[in-house]
């Protein structure tokens, strides 16, 4: 047991996910779920996968030895200020979130520094564009990453507790400083998503082309696309405005890019063409040796929505 009580605040699919994984291991003698969302809370308590459920974020913390925010970045600056006081000294707030600079200056401005709450900033990076507790399953994170991002807040006894329960949910554990993981997150993960988010609105508002066959024709390319724009609505408004100096950065990027590309289509460049999608399909390799793309763990996805379906 890793500590007496665990509080998760926002029970969907990481919350969930993680809850899941907590009792699996036993590393709480109490785990209560927090969420502004009733049926969330319900659900939660009838999944089994939570001792206890609260509606008020400052009830559910008292007495709590870990505090996880996994609720959208945008909430976080009030979220804590309506927690920290009634957290006890010694107390880990850490968090989920995909966007670390702005998650640790809204978590910390609300920490007084002689407080005695320790900060632990971290971003499991896995997920699924599904949402809600029955969405969530207890394999999610194997074998992808947990990146940590300590803070001058941070001791190292707190980061090893924080990283002892990723590690028990089978992740692998890297650690950067916060503006590091932002660009890279920038780069594989919030750049891509707002491609698809673009390019399944653009094909939607195409005209002469019937939506109903746009979605029964669907190959395999747009498919991808709209499995990526499935994801939850306010957590990437929240993580595109909050990262928006990298991301726009790295869309005048693409843009300056797709121009080139387009000027190689238009003179029949082929030759340019085959270099670049050498160089991508070089890529895509490297990805899969990385383990970065593991069919056993996409089985392992679509089982647990197949049985939810059923």
């Amino acid at each position: 047991m890793l500590f007496n009580k665990i509080v998760i605040i926002g029970i969907g699919l990481i919350g969930s996910s993680l809850a899941r994984v907590i009792k699996r291991e036993k590393f709480a003698g109490h785990l209560t779920a927090c969420d502004n969302n009733p049926v969330y809370l319900k659900q939660a308590l009838e999944l089994g996968i939570v001792d206890s459920v609260e509606e008020n974020p400052a009830k559910a913390v008292e007495n709590a030895d870990l505090v996880v925010l996994a609720t959208p970045v945008g909430v976080y600056g009030n979220l804590t200020a309506q927690i920290v006081p009634f957290l006890k000294r010694g107390a880990i707030i850490t968090d989920v979130g995909s966007v670390k600079k702005f998650a640790m200056e809204e978590i910390e401005k609300n920490v007084p520094a002689d407080s005695g709450i320790i900060v632990v900033p971290g971003h499991p990076v896995a997920g699924t564009e599904k949402s809600g507790p029955e969405a969530g399953f207890d394999t999610l994170f194997d074998g992808r990453w947990c990146i940590l991002t300590p803070s001058k807040k941070s001791t190292p006894e707190a980061v090893e507790l924080v990283r002892q329960m990723w590690l028990g949910a089978k992740m692998r554990i890297d650690t950067m400083t916060p503006e590091h993981h932002d660009k890279v997150m920038a780069a594989v993960s919030h750049l891509p998503h707002l491609i698809a988010f673009s390019i399944v609105g653009t094909v939607a508002d195409l005209e002469g082309y019937e939506q109903q066959e746009i979605i029964k024709y669907s190959a395999s390319g747009f498919r991808d696309f709209t499995r990526i724009a499935g994801s939850d609505p306010t957590m990437w408004r929240d993580i595109l405005l909050n990262n928006k100096e990298t991301i726009l950065e790295l869309i005048q990027r693409f843009v300056e890019d797709l121009i080139a590309l387009q000027r190689n289509i238009r003179w029949d460049e082929g030759d340019k063409l085959f270099e670049l999608f050498s160089r991508t399909r070089k890529i895509r390799k490297e990805v899969i040796e990385a383990r970065q793309d593991q069919p056993e763990i996409e089985k392992k996805i679509l089982a647990e929505i197949n049985k939810l379906a059923k």
